[in-house]
Formats: structure tokens, C-alpha cells, sequence
């Protein structure tokens, strides 16, 4: 079996600092699982944003979503291109949402991770129709918001039953 690699990556995201930062800091230029690459990126972000208060992590995350939205909706435009699998500003985002109020320790940011990336790429309702009905950069934000916050909600069960 041979495995293909997308290799069709805007060559603006080395040029262009706003599009550089929508690829995930070039995280979404990887070739294969831009999306997990890009969730791979808010990992050290999240340990850099942990020890702030709940308020600030809070308004930490509001701001980059904030952001997201006109960041995703310019480099979408630039490149032609509506959610280009490399923008990954959203899974970034989508990720540190998963690990508000999440306790301390690799077990939490590892089950994060990964209840995230499950949300993300199955998208049950009504991920799925935010997905596909929402359009621009508020769009390409809101499903990954939302995944964000199912896998947010699992892991604060988790951790009660844990």
C-alpha cells in the first residue's frame, strides 16, 4: 500500500505571519494528521498558560478565539481555500478548551488530547452541522469549539469518576 501525502500547502504560510500563525506555526504544513500536528502545537501552550487563574486562562482562550475567527477567515480568503486542512488555529484553540480547570499531571494532557481529537474528527451533532453549515472564519472556529467542549465536559466527568 502507498501512502499519499497532501503536500498542497500555501507557500504564504512561510511569508505571510498571519497565515504562518493559522498553520499552527507551521504545524498544519505537515503533510499527514495537520490536525493532530496542530493539537500537538497547543500542548506546550497549555503548560505556559496552566499556572495563570481560571479568570485569565479564561481570557487568555476568549482573546485566541476571538482571534481565530478574523486570523482563519484572512487566511482562508488569502489562500482560496474554505478550512484548508492546515489551518489549525482552531484545533489549537479547541484543545485549550478541553483543559480548562483540568487538574495537573501528563495523564490529564494526554486524555485531553485525545478525547479532542476524537470529537474533532468524528464531529458527532451538532459538530457535524456546524461543520457544514457555517461558513468563513467564525465557521472554521465553531466546530472545533465545540469539540472543545465535549471533550471538555467527558474529561470533568472524568475526572470526578477518576
Amino acid at each position: 500500500m502507498i501512502m499519499k501525502f497532501n503536500n498542497d500547502v500555501p507557500k504564504s504560510i512561510w511569508r505571510n505571519p498571519w497565515h504562518f500563525l493559522a498553520f499552527g506555526c507551521g504545524a498544519g504544513a505537515i503533510p499527514f494528521a495537520p490536525g493532530t500536528f496542530g493539537t500537538l502545537v497547543a500542548i506546550p501552550l497549555y503548560f505556559l498558560l496552566a499556572p495563570l487563574s481560571l479568570p485569565f486562562y479564561l481570557a487568555v482562550v476568549v482573546v485566541m478565539l476571538l482571534a481565530g475567527i478574523w486570523l482563519c477567515h484572512i487566511t482562508a480568503r488569502d489562500i482560496g481555500v474554505h478550512d484548508h486542512g492546515g489551518i489549525v488555529w482552531d484545533e489549537i484553540v479547541g484543545y485549550l478548551l478541553t483543559m480548562v480547570a483540568a487538574p495537573e499531571g501528563w495523564l490529564w494532557v494526554v486524555l485531553g488530547f485525545i478525547l479532542f481529537r476524537v470529537f474533532d474528527i468524528f464531529k458527532p451533532w451538532p459538530i457535524s452541522l456546524a461543520d457544514r453549515r457555517v461558513s468563513g472564519g467564525f465557521g472554521i472556529m465553531l466546530d472545533d469549539v465545540i469539540a472543545g467542549l465535549y471533550a471538555w465536559l467527558v474529561l470533568q466527568l472524568l475526572v470526578v469518576l477518576l
